[in-house]
């Protein structure tokens, strides 16, 4: 009697893995090499094969641990759009970042939905109302401001919550030269960076031109600069860099950083902390 025998279907060619590498990124925004590894049945190396593939052809832009839709140097997302990715991830960040901050501290925070989760964490500090509190951005400084009318009506001490001038941008940043001229004379002892973008060859990057002068100006302001980046910022690129990996005090993230960050912490001196949802 004949038995039948199953055989294995043949291997993807390499334009065929691409292609659903491609749809996958299309369809969720992302994706890592693991799932991908999982997925089409071959090897970790060989997907990472087939990534650089499509980031050389435009297609895909590189991350950690797998690949994005790729953003465009120039392009600015929305507030709104980033508020709502990776929430947790910046939470765990903001609260970590926030804990080096000690009683009557004075503090610059960047634009950004991750140094808005900073502005958070500094409210849930015990003490918030010793702190001196400078930011371009809307959101940051409506959070520290409702926050600090809160304890005044409580009849409790509040912070002091500086709002800089400036022009909106589609990050709710306020930028220009009114922006840039108020920090000039400014002094705090931490500053808190966010981006739209980071390499640890390169630095933190956006793609808005007044607001990487903008942070600059902020960067310049700050006795130890952090930034605070999740790990979904590795590779993206921007177009200006505002601030080198030489100039970190330290960098807060989610997960552990690829091998040239590390080598880069190590160059030069700046601390790497994981914020873990262990």
């Amino acid at each position: 009697m004949d038995t039948e025998r199953s055989e294995a279907p043949p291997p993807l060619l390499a334009r065929q893995r691409q292609q659903q590498i491609l749809a996958a990124v299309n369809q969720h925004g992302g994706v890592r090499v693991a799932e991908m590894v999982d997925q089409l049945g071959v090897s970790e190396m060989t997907i990472r094969r087939d990534i650089t593939s499509l980031v050389r052809r435009g297609l895909v832009a590189r991350v950690h641990g797998g690949a994005v839709a790729p953003s465009r140097s120039a392009q600015e997302p929305a507030f709104a759009l980033k508020a709502g990715q990776h929430t947790g991830e910046k939470a765990r960040i903001g609260t970590l970042a926030a804990s080096r901050v000690e009683a009557g501290d004075a503090v610059a925070l960047s634009a950004g939905t991750t140094t808005l989760a900073v502005a958070r964490a500094l409210t849930a500090l015990p003490h918030f109302a010793t702190l001196t509190v400078i930011t371009n951005s809307l959101p940051a400084a409506d959070v520290l401001h409702q926050a600090a009318m809160q304890a005044r009506e409580a009849g409790r001490p509040a912070p002091t919550v500086v709002l800089t001038g400036g022009e909106r941008t589609p990050s709710d940043a306020l930028v220009g030269p009114a922006t840039v001229d108020y920090l000039r004379d400014v002094r705090v002892d931490w500053v808190f960076l966010g981006a739209h973008g980071f390499d640890p060859a390169i630095g933190l990057m956006t793609p808005n031109l007044q607001e990487a002068s903008t942070n600059s100006a902020l960067l310049a302001t700050g006795r130890s600069a952090v930034a605070v980046l999740d790990s979904s910022k590795w590779g993206v690129r921007g177009l200006r860099t505002f601030c080198r990996a030489e100039d970190l005090a330290a960098l807060v993230t989610d997960v552990q950083p690829d091998e040239e960050t590390l080598a880069a912490a190590a160059t030069h001196d700046f601390s790497l902390e994981i914020a873990s949802d262990d």
